[in-house]
């Protein structure tokens, strides 16, 4: 039988992993076994349950040191692999599934796909932008129907995000990029592409990847069939915070450097060096990480 393994980590947020793992309990499942890798990336406190699951084998993985997202899904993937996986679900843990979800993604794999990516809603009451929606649209705001990479100024964007779904993304789609959030994968993928890349520790691992993937002739795919609903974590601070100023500084450098056009290459060099002088703390300590070749955790102290 087909081995599925959702492979989710848990930094200091067990609750939301838990009322996570209750949705998982009620997923539908067909021809398959589920199994659940939670890594705990070295909270102060040790992930543990007493409730026994029906629907799924979990196991507990813990590290003694922060990983990152890169790093800690790193680990739970080669552990999955290790017990013969043969898709792999990468997750976030403060999710709730539909019922639904991992059929339609298995369903979505044909020869040339290498990721599908489901569609994701804003939980209620965590949307961006509360006052704007009615109560009926709550639970039916978009926050990914599928990841856009504008080249030109290398920024990774949601399609759809804040939109009410009216049926405008109904349509199963190749994407530039599947997010992390949620995102399936068959066991090749890793033997042939490779795991995610330890460099950025957080933030836009997920677009490397998918590049990486497409670059084989693989399609990413997005699936709106499969939902799931994102309670848009609060940990990394929001918009504009120190964690994000770094990461995403940093990490946008190494990912244009990567793949990006000479021009985009050039742009890019302008604006670091003109964050250099006018740019927030966490910036500046970004760009110089960049060029001084510091990766994975870098020099970010919360």
């Amino acid at each position: 039988m087909v081995k599925v393994f959702i492979t989710t980590i848990t930094f200091n947020s067990h609750k939301a992993t838990l009322e996570c793992l209750e949705s998982i309990e009620k997923l539908e499942k067909e021809n398959f076994e589920l199994f659940v890798m939670v890594i705990d990336n070295a909270s102060k406190e040790v992930f543990e349950t007493s409730r026994e699951y029906k629907n799924f084998k979990l196991k507990v993985l813990r590290s003694e040191e922060n990983l990152g997202f890169s790093g800690g899904q790193n680990l739970g993937i080669r552990n999955a692999l290790k017990e013969g996986a043969d898709f792999i679900i990468v997750l976030n843990n403060d999710t709730i599934l539909n019922r639904k979800l991992i059929k339609s993604l298995i369903a979505s794999f044909k020869a040339d796909v290498g990721i599908v990516s489901p569609k994701i809603y804003f939980a209620k009451g965590y949307e961006f932008h509360k006052d704007r929606y009615k109560e009926t649209e709550k639970g039916k705001v978009f926050w990914y129907a599928g990841g856009i990479i504008d080249w030109s100024n290398v920024i990774a964007k949601h399609r759809g995000v804040d939109e009410v779904d009216k049926g405008q993304y109904s349509k199963v789609s190749e994407i530039e990029f599947a997010t992390g959030c949620c995102m399936a994968l068959r066991k090749e993928i890793f033997q042939n592409v490779g795991f995610f890349d330890d460099k950025y520790f957080l933030y836009l691992e997920d677009c490397d990847l998918s590049k990486r993937v497409k670059m084989k002739k693989l399609k990413v795919i997005y699936q709106p069939n499969a939902v799931l609903w994102h309670k848009n974590a609060a940990s990394a601070g929001g918009s504009g915070s120190a964690l994000q100023d770094y990461y995403i500084t940093r990490n946008r450098l190494l990912f244009g450097f990567k793949y990006a056009s000479v021009r985009a290459k050039l742009a890019l060099i302008k604006e670091s060096i003109k964050l250099m002088f006018s740019g927030r703390q966490w910036q500046k300590k970004g760009v110089s990480d960049f060029y001084l070749g510091r990766f994975g955790k870098g020099s970010f102290k919360p």
